[in-house]
């Protein structure tokens, strides 16, 4: 019997077990909303082996992926064809017979290893004529507003109808895990709340996030800074605001990011690739927007909350690094007291229902 997929005229097909190959955009925030595509694949194939293509960087989040059987790490210079290592890329891909390769940059120069390996079906977007390397070219890329679409069109077939909502990232953390990081770092059992204050661009950056800190604290919460090295002055800045029940957890391994977030009964950050973990991994999750628009590029699992300014801010969005009118408003205007006012409420909505992380 025919099964269907929730996509029109697209069937399962259950007898096909040829590995995928996913080449995906690497930025964090897409790494983890490209878990989608992989669910949109195993909706397709249920036995077809799928594997990312991973930055030193984003490989820990792998581990938490279902669906995926492994990540190939293989970090390729910047700015550079790097031929030499495109055919070292290329002769492991070979070894993995994959059947089916996934390209979603539209760079020429991610698809030159797939098309040296042989890989026999090569997907992606027209872009930077890439004519010989890809063999099974699609169009009108432009015309889908939402990175998502973008993504998801590709692990379907020429023409599908795409529906409004897709299936959204579902990172799993064994509980055990969570036990030994808290352990590990000398936390209690107390409710946490996982603070997110990085972002890429200053513009997306809260700056009100000492002043949360100090209202969470004095509220009877922990408070925990999570991030990498670029994080450090921003933690000690909380931390030295907030008192000992705040702490700074920053790493340079992300993998301490998926389990701090997993680990706090809600998380707070900017729009971050640590905002898009915290929600994927099922932690109630409020949003801080500036500059960015959350139906663009906020992460597809519900927020418990999108935060942006009440005030009329007509420079919004501009979608730009740096604050090009000097006062940063859409980030000045939102109180720490209306964050810490939510994150509460959230907190006892939990206690209120018996829900812990």
């Amino acid at each position: 019997m025919t099964q269907n997929t929730p996509y029109p005229g697209v069937t399962v097909d259950a007898e096909d077990i040829r590995p995928i190959l996913i080449v995906p955009y690497m930025w964090i925030g897409d790494f983890v909303r490209g878990h989608t595509v992989v669910r949109v694949l195993k909706q397709r194939w249920p036995n077809r082996p799928i594997d990312l293509l991973v930055t030193k960087l984003v490989a820990p989040l792998v581990d938490y992926m279902p669906g995926v059987r492994s990540g190939i790490v293989w970090d390729l210079p910047r700015g550079q064809l790097a031929l030499a290592k495109q055919w070292e890329l290329a002769a492991l891909m070979r070894e993995r017979n994959y059947g089916t390769a996934l390209i979603m940059p539209r760079t020429w120069k991610s698809a030159l290893a797939p098309a040296l390996a042989g890989i026999p079906e090569r997907i992606g977007f027209v872009g930077e004529v890439r004519f010989g390397l890809l063999n099974d070219w699609r169009w009108g890329e432009k015309k889908l507003t939402r990175m998502i679409d973008r993504k998801c069109a590709l692990a379907l077939p020429p023409g599908t109808e795409l529906p409004a909502e897709w299936p959204v990232p579902d990172f799993r953390v064994p509980a055990d895990e969570i036990a030994r990081w808290r352990q590990a770092n000398g936390l209690g059992t107390g409710p946490a709340v996982a603070l997110g204050p990085g972002s890429v661009g200053s513009s997306k950056r809260w700056t009100y996030y000492p002043e949360a800190a100090k209202l969470l604290v004095e509220r009877g919460y922990d408070v925990w800074v999570i991030g990498g090295p670029g994080e450090k002055d921003l933690a000690n800045e909380i931390v030295a605001a907030a008192g000992p029940r705040a702490r700074d957890l920053t790493t340079n391994d992300l993998r301490n990011g998926v389990i701090g977030m997993a680990a706090a009964q809600v998380a707070v950050a900017n729009d971050s690739g640590l905002m898009h973990i915290a929600a994927a991994v099922g932690t109630p999750t409020v949003g801080i927007f500036g500059p960015t628009s959350p139906h663009l590029w906020g992460p597809l699992n519900p927020l418990a909350a999108t935060v942006q300014t009440r005030t009329v801010v007509p420079c919004q969005p501009c979608h730009t690094p740096v604050c090009h009118q000097n006062n940063h408003a859409c980030m000045r205007d939102i109180p720490a007291a209306d964050v810490a006012d939510i994150i509460q409420t959230i907190m006892a909505k939990a206690e209120a229902f018996g829900v812990s992380s």
